[in-house]
């Protein structure tokens, strides 16, 4: 429901909701004054107390899942880095003729990665670049396997052969971890928590007849300050918290240099 939605819109939405709720339930809690004595402000102060720790306990276990998946993605960038420059290094132990071949690939394989990562949520660029490194994979594995079968299998190729696979194998994870979300229903249960904290809290003053509109907006707006940046880190590829592609970009400058020389 939230993928590909602007962060600073979804701000919006939800500070417009939880403003929206703050008023509803003050001119309910108004309405109801006459009707309350202290056990009915006693037990709405009770649910605040208990909404307002679960509530706490929903943002941190959001946050701590969003910046789980932020983390792991980082870590499996670095991964393929790793991986690719592991097969360009071992592909120059192959005859002349088939180590241009495939450093030649490789360095494609890496500007289709950089292309794929600097996509952002353009869906049909980022097919295109799926489409181009699917080919440079297919096109790796028959070049490694034919090699591998005309030289009966040499210790060298063997080598680019399992480090092809582990490079293929990372791209894998790369695309799994990029759809691996925190679950919508948990995203929607902490909002729903978040509104319903914040209903019983200006109902509460609602029941005093005096509004407090002031400090609870300002808390309102902590939490969906919180909230964005929850959804901020789960869409890596938009807002401002991206999985940044430096390692990648400098891998590509460095096999430039070595294929210039």
């Amino acid at each position: 429901m939230l993928a590909g939605l602007d962060e600073a819109v979804l701000f919006i939405i939800v500070v417009v909701a939880f403003f929206a709720a703050l008023e509803i339930a003050f001119q309910l809690g108004r309405r109801h004054v006459h009707r309350s004595d202290d056990t009915s402000r006693s037990h709405i102060g009770a649910l605040q107390a208990a909404l307002l720790g679960l509530l706490a306990l929903l943002l941190g276990f959001n946050f701590a899942m969003a910046a789980s998946r932020f983390d792991a993605r980082k870590t499996l960038i670095q991964e393929e880095v790793n991986a690719i420059r592991t097969s360009y290094l071992r592909a120059q132990l192959l005859p002349p003729s088939q180590r241009e071949q495939v450093s030649d690939l490789l360095k494609s394989y890496v500007a289709a990665r950089v292309d794929f990562m600097q996509a952002g949520v353009d869906r049909t660029q980022l097919e295109r670049t799926s489409a181009a490194t699917t080919d440079i994979e297919s096109r790796l594995w028959a070049l490694a396997g034919a090699s591998a079968t005309l030289s009966q299998a040499s210790p060298e190729r063997v080598l680019v052969i399992q480090s092809l696979n582990e490079m293929f194998n990372t791209n894998e994870k790369r695309r799994a971890a990029l759809d691996n979300h925190v679950p919508q229903i948990v995203i929607s249960l902490l909002i729903a928590v978040a509104l319903g904290a914040l209903s019983f809290i200006a109902y509460g003053y609602g029941l005093t007849g005096r509004r407090r509109h002031v400090s609870t907006a300002l808390f309102a707006l902590l939490i969906a300050m919180v909230f964005t940046i929850i959804i901020d880190m789960d869409q890596p590829r938009s807002g401002l918290i991206r999985v940044g592609e430096e390692n990648m970009v400098r891998l590509k400058e460095s096999m430039d240099l070595n294929l210039a020389r």
